[in-house]
């Protein structure tokens, strides 16, 4: 039996950020709902709790507030931002509104011995969000940090174990903010340290038995890392009861389909199905120019066409999908909490209501560095492996405006080009994401001694951790010039080629 770390989510799209990061130290974490009672961690085994950050302020009257019991449980407790003004507030102390919120980086000063820091610098640079702030201790505890606005930026209850932070120590942009961590878990908690991802594939595989039991499943394989993980693992759990469905929705790369099905209907003989139904996607699609429209309808059209598959592969009850965190946080509320709507996926908040089927999403949990760690473990090539991620809704979201036959034609003839010469240069394995936008403008060109009013096609090339946060690649410029020259010289309706220089935040990866 494994150590067990739980963390209470309280609606914080860095929640899940925070059980990675535990993964990362070797430790076992579950998510559970901010209302968790703690008769259910008790029981569960926990060693530890953390209370997240999270969107409310605990002056809202409907603020999510976790069951005072946990502070019982006779384990410690740490408080993230807004876990941190939870438990001073639930302890005895004051939380006060700021009169300027802390957003953004922060200097934080540790005061006195606190475990919490063993080996770090007494300066650090941090992460805050919040707007709210701890003005007065509890009972017992003593201030461990502070900042130039926070005098409380974190707090120790010694004899209890009972920490909280003001910043957010899960994220990449605090400085040490692993080893804070990795000091609670193994310092405070006593965590051994004797997780890996091994411990999560047989977990899951026990999960997915549990859960479908001796039904049948369904899954869409795009020939993508995610759906492919999904894949073998779903069919490692379940054998035949699995049928994998690939749909041509008319949005894929060049060659797409025919690579899918040498890879895995003649090399790895899953049960695939193929399905030809682009000319049903573009006829819904066509005139419709705003992006989310477009991601709901192909949403909507991909279960359509499972439901009408279903007269080929027999029924079944659960369609399973490679939903990852980054896409549920950016779609969804988690367990009842709110999140900000920044776009929908269609794997998730794009799924028409009147959907057939029970959904099973086995990487619901992972971000895209763990799903191939996990796909490794299972036993997949490289080139899947550490093929680079591919929107859902395909193409779709790459050409801008009103997707057209001619459109996509001349978008998969622009990114073919551009992977080939990404594959090349050997860059292709060293990004985390490359590929070609078409944008709905016409500029003037000169092509020979003739006037030219063609497409323009855009370069997207980023590194990225998680998909998270993300910034653009500085290729050299004799690759770019490659790329620009073969495409405005092979690809016809394109006279000009830009490069996308801007990073996540503010801007998204996909352009739609």
């Amino acid at each position: 039996m494994h150590q067990l770390i739980a963390v209470l989510d309280f609606g914080s799209q860095y929640t899940q950020v925070i059980a990675r990061r535990i993964r990362e130290a070797s430790v076992y974490s579950r998510i559970y709902p901010y209302h968790t009672p703690a008769k259910q961690l008790r029981e569960d085994g926990v060693i530890g709790v953390i209370l997240s950050g999270g969107p409310s302020s605990v002056f809202h009257p409907k603020a999510p507030l976790p069951d005072q019991g946990i502070f019982g449980l006779g384990v410690p407790v740490l408080g993230i931002c807004y876990g941190l003004q939870l438990m001073g507030r639930m302890l005895g102390g004051e939380v006060a509104r700021s009169e300027r919120r802390e957003y953004g980086h922060g200097n934080l000063e540790v005061l006195g011995k606190n475990p919490l820091f063993k080996g770090l610098p007494r300066r650090l640079r941090v992460w805050n969000s919040h707007g709210d702030r701890l003005v007065r201790l509890p009972e017992g505890f003593a201030a461990g940090a502070r900042t130039d606005n926070s005098e409380f930026a974190c707090i120790v209850d010694a004899e209890r174990r009972f920490y909280g932070l003001q910043f957010h120590p899960e994220v990449h942009h605090t400085q040490n903010g692993q080893q804070i961590l990795n000091n609670f878990l193994r310092g405070i908690c006593g965590c051994r340290g004797d997780w890996s991802m091994s411990d999560f594939v047989e977990e899951s595989l026990r999960n997915i038995r549990e859960k479908v039991g001796d039904r049948r499943v369904i899954l869409g394989l795009s020939g993508g890392v995610d759906s492919s993980v999904a894949a073998v693992l779903l069919h490692r759990a379940l054998g035949d009861r699995l049928t994998c469905i690939f749909v041509d929705n008319g949005l894929l790369r060049k060659g797409e389909r025919e690579q899918v099905i040498e890879l895995f209907g003649n090399h790895f003989h899953l049960n695939l199905k193929v399905i030809r139904a682009g000319k049903r996607f573009l006829d819904v699609l066509k005139g419709v120019t705003d992006p989310e429209r477009k991601r709901k309808l192909i949403g909507r059209v991909f279960i359509e066409v499972f439901q009408d598959s279903l007269r080929q592969v027999g029924h079944a009850d659960f369609l399973a999908q490679g939903t990852l965190y980054p896409d549920v946080i950016e779609s969804v509320a988690i367990d009842g909490n709110p999140a900000a709507l920044i776009k929908s996926h269609h794997n998730v908040g794009g799924l028409p209501k009147g959907m057939k089927f029970k959904l099973l999403e086995p990487l619901r949990e992972l971000f895209k560095d763990e799903v191939r760690a996990l796909g490794s473990e299972l036993g997949l090539p490289k080139e899947v492996v550490w093929r680079q991620p591919f929107p859902g809704p395909g193409l779709g979201v790459r050409v801008l405006g009103e997707i057209t036959p001619g459109r996509l034609k001349i978008l998969r003839e622009a990114d073919a080009v551009f992977q080939e010469e990404m594959l090349r240069s050997g860059f292709y394995y060293k990004v985390w994401q490359s590929f070609a936008v078409l944008l709905p403008v016409r500029t003037v060109g000169v092509m020979g001694d003739e006037r030219t009013y063609e497409f323009v096609i855009a370069l997207r090339v980023v590194e990225s951790a998680d998909a998270m946060t993300a910034d653009w690649v500085r290729l050299p410029y004799d690759l770019l010039q490659t790329v620009s020259s073969r495409i405005i010289n092979e690809v016809k309706g394109v006279n000009r080629v830009v490069l996308d220089i801007s990073s996540k935040p503010p801007s998204t990866i996909e352009w739609e």
